[in-house]
């Protein structure tokens, strides 16, 4: 049995998504995002960190969102959400499968930081408002990508639920702006999905 350590508001919400996608058993370890839980002596035996998302598989624990959704793709997938290597759509699949960790969450972090994990006194408007620069740029070029389709290699995909899960919280932190009509459709398209809704709603 798979079993998820999940906390709201995180990384661990695409793994949830993807679990339900694929529709797997699964079971869950809702802990709260804070200190208390996460860095709890018995959490930092699972990540030295302290963090989520974690996968535990029959004795197997893994970390890091992008290499648990590899993992399931490849040990227990049911359909894939992934094309094959000598797929045409493949190199591209890769590209924004990464593409969300590489260029769109770092800005994504800072953002989170100044206006909620920093008490009101510490937090720098100069680096927020970089941060929002940032992240609109590395929009772009997704937007672009996204004209005249409804995911982003044509079908959905495991691109989708990395990068997507990223568009859609960028979405909710003010930085999709209206012109870019293709992101904001495909967020939409994101959000209609029952299993997404039932990941970005868990608490």
């Amino acid at each position: 049995m798979l079993k998820l350590h999940f906390a709201p508001n995180s990384r661990a919400g695409r793994i949830v998504w993807l679990l339900e996608e694929l529709e797997l058993s699964y079971e869950i370890n809702k802990m709260r995002f804070h200190p208390e839980d996460l860095k709890s002596e018995g959490h930092r035996k699972r990540h030295p960190l302290g963090r989520v998302p974690v996968l535990e598989d029959d004795g197997r624990i893994i970390w890091e969102s992008g290499a648990i959704v590899e993992y399931i793709l490849e040990r227990h997938k049911k359909g894939g959400l992934k094309p094959e290597p000598m797929d045409e759509t493949f190199p591209e699949y890769l590209q924004w499968f990464h593409y969300c960790e590489g260029m769109v969450m770092p800005p994504v972090n800072t953002i989170v930081v100044q206006t909620v994990l920093l008490p009101p006194e510490r937090r720098d408007e100069t680096a927020l408002a970089q941060a929002k620069k940032l992240l609109t740029r590395a929009l772009a070029p997704v937007d672009v990508a996204l004209q005249g389709k409804d995911y982003l290699i044509g079908c959905f995909s495991a691109a989708d639920i990395m990068l997507g899960h990223s568009c859609f919280m960028s979405n909710r932190l003010g930085c999709v702006p209206e012109e870019m009509r293709s992101l904001k459709k495909y967020v939409n398209n994101l959000a209609s999905r029952p299993a997404f809704d039932k990941a970005i709603n868990m608490q």
